[in-house]
């Protein structure tokens, strides 16, 4: 079971779902449960779970669970088009 602490609540949700919606823009976001399985020409032993979310050259940020799920997750920020 999920922590109902964990899921987001629907009507912030659908509040930020119509704003991005109002404006026309939005960030692709993905997660991918790891998986028992060897990787294509990988020295792994299985398929890490990972996420991720933006649009490289942009604003981009993703964990990789690459040493285990009861592992911290290796991040990578690509935040480069990013004006300071």
């Amino acid at each position: 079971m999920i922590n109902s602490k964990a899921v987001p609540d629907l009507k912030e949700l659908k509040a930020f779902a119509n704003h991005l919606h109002s404006l026309g823009k939005g960030w692709q976001a993905e997660y991918t449960p790891e998986i028992d399985k060897k990787p294509v020409d990988s020295a792994m032993t299985f398929t890490p779970a990972d996420f991720w979310i933006g649009e490289s050259r942009i604003w981009f940020f993703s964990l990789m669970w690459e040493h285990g799920k009861d592992k911290d997750p290796v991040e990578f920020l690509d935040d480069r088009g990013i004006v300071k």
